[in-house]
């Protein structure tokens, strides 16, 4: 057959409220032009982040009910960590709140001004909570990725190259740390090699510099490898993410994106005396070791969903489906990210709003434009995320604007994706209409959460 169909049933269901376009005109003023300020009822498609968004399985809600809330010591917490050993290898386990705050644990003990954190792209709050503790984020990024049209299979690798030089021109001392992400969300959702985790790796260990994988989306970045790197077709996607971690001496994750979870993350090293430091912190902001900022129900969810998101079949599907969006874009010549990676569609925002200039913020009035058309949520990753000043005050952009569409997991149904395709393509169709925006409003520090814009008239 050649229909893929969603790999389960909807048992429950939660209404839409389909706004007008006079109605959204009036909500995306009201928030001020930024769709992080636009409240989830007045949006039809939500496509801002697939982090805790996830419908979860009638076996997690069941976990749920059997949540174990021991202050110390409860089941639940054992029943997590023997999962998460399990896919990992590694010996110690500390749950936290989310990815973020097992960011913030861990760049408070390895990072501090001179350090540098080197990887293949880091994210928003990671490059945050390097930045916060004085460290400075490097990104190495393999050259193929910057050519959005380039159908290269691992577009999400590190370079390796330039990783052997940077160490060789600052010293290993000053590197604290080497984080691959997997999948690589700011490089477009794009898988990393397997071949590409060896050799980081290779080069980390000959420099005593510790590697850590960022681990949200491992089972989707598993898959990649099983589809696409010789040698793996054969093994199951536990074996290869399996030996993904074995390269790594750390790794983190919010389980809200690869284990279907509303809450949750942890941090999973092999070194004791730095599990003992991490604990330690944990204690002082998360809580007790066994449960880290959870109740005993979110850590039964989240090792049922890390189990559950390694069923093939579901990963064929999820992969199938974002490859599915881009199909449809391409018969109207849309430009986006290729190939599509793992959990999301990234609009070329630069190339597909290039009357807009750079400091006009193309990404942001596409993601308005979207919403605008057809009540649709996405997410810029372009000059408001990343860009910087620069002394004389002009920005600093990076290399790509683009515009997330990031898909929940079992959320929508493939008639929410025909729709969103749609949208997109009217979108398109009038995109010279669309104007840029400049900041009104910004923090020091992850600007794009609650920046505010005007329109340029």
């Amino acid at each position: 057959m050649n229909t893929i169909i969603e790999p389960f049933r909807i048992k429950s269901v939660e209404p839409i409220y389909f706004s007008s376009r006079n109605e959204r005109t009036d909500i995306l003023k009201h928030a001020y032009y930024n769709p992080f300020l636009i409240k989830a009822r007045d949006v039809i498609i939500d496509l801002l982040t697939d982090s805790g968004t996830s419908a979860m399985s009638g076996e997690q809600w069941a976990g749920v009910m059997r949540g174990d809330e021991s202050y110390a010591g409860s089941d639940s917490f054992f029943r997590f960590e023997k999962v998460v050993n399990e896919i990992t290898g590694m010996p110690f386990i500390i749950p936290t709140h989310q990815g973020r705050a097992s960011e913030r644990i861990l760049f408070s003990i390895t990072g501090g001004d001179g350090k540098y954190v080197l990887s293949n792209t880091l994210f928003d709050t990671t490059r945050a909570n390097v930045e916060f503790s004085g460290a400075e984020g490097i990104d190495l990024r393999c050259a193929e990725s910057n050519d959005p049209d380039a159908p290269a299979p691992f577009k999400g690798n590190m370079d390796a190259a330039a990783l052997q030089t940077f160490v060789e021109q600052h010293g290993a001392a000053r590197v604290s740390l080497v984080i691959l992400t997997v999948t690589n969300n700011s490089g477009g959702g794009q898988p990393v090699s397997m071949a590409n985790i060896k050799e980081v790796s290779s080069i980390c260990r000959a420099c005593r510099i510790p590697l850590f994988i960022d681990a949200c989306r491992f089972a989707e970045n598993a898959y990649f490898i099983k589809q696409r790197e010789r040698g793996y077709g054969m093994k199951s996607v536990f074996q290869i993410a399996r030996e993904m971690f074995s390269y790594a001496d750390g790794c983190m994750m919010s389980a809200k994106k690869d284990a279907f979870a509303n809450i949750g993350g942890f941090l999973a090293v092999w070194d004791e005396q730095l599990a003992e430091k991490c604990r330690n912190l944990l204690i002082i902001t998360e809580g007790f070791p066994t449960y880290g900022g959870l109740a005993g129900r979110d850590l039964e969810a989240i090792a049922i969903g890390l189990r559950e998101v390694m069923d093939e079949q579901y990963l064929r599907y999820r992969i199938r489906s974002i490859q599915y969006i881009g199909e449809k874009l391409d018969t109207f010549g849309i430009p986006y990210v290729k190939p599509t990676g793992g959990h999301a569609l990234y609009l070329n925002a630069g190339r597909f709003m290039d009357h807009i200039p750079v400091h006009q913020y193309p990404g942001q009035a596409l993601c308005n434009s979207l919403y605008l058309e057809g009540g649709i949520r996405g997410v810029e990753i372009g000059s408001v995320m990343f860009g910087k000043y620069a002394a004389d005050g002009n920005l600093l952009s990076p290399p790509m604007e683009l515009v997330r569409l990031a898909i929940p997991r079992r959320v929508y149904t493939q008639s929410h994706i025909d729709y969103v395709a749609e949208v997109i393509a009217e979108v398109y169709k009038k995109r010279r209409k669309f104007r840029g925006y400049r900041l009104t409003y910004e923090p020091p520090m992850l600007r794009h959460f609650t920046a505010r814009f005007e329109p340029i008239i």
